[in-house]
């Protein structure tokens, strides 16, 4: 199965460590949040997904859209033809263009 997984924080993080265990499900982008400043030196921040991804050498395309209901971001989602999306604290509202390209799950803490 042919997933895209969207989210950005330590939950989204746990969540994409275990999909990318199973043999079975090929991820094929990470959308997430734009890096951020973080701390009192205002030091540019990976989100924790994206962080995880690069420490680990995974060879997965990382989107970080400011607004990803603009046509150039669901273009793009299509274009991956997915089987299925995976939303765990990703922080923006998918719409409905998005919600109909793939069957969508949105995983809550």
């Amino acid at each position: 199965m042919n997933i895209i997984f969207m989210g950005t924080s330590l939950y989204a993080k746990v969540i994409l460590e275990h999909i990318l265990k199973c043999e079975n499900i090929n991820v094929l982008a990470l959308f997430t949040q734009p890096d951020k400043p973080s701390g009192r030196k205002q030091i540019l921040t990976p989100p924790e997904t994206k962080d995880f991804l690069i420490k680990n050498s995974f060879n997965i395309p990382i989107y970080q859209p400011e607004k990803l209901r603009e046509k150039e971001n669901v273009e793009i989602i299509k274009s991956l033809n997915a089987d299925f999306i995976v939303v765990a604290s990703y922080g923006q509202i998918l719409s409905k263009d998005i919600l109909e390209i793939a069957p969508c799950i949105n995983l809550h803490a």
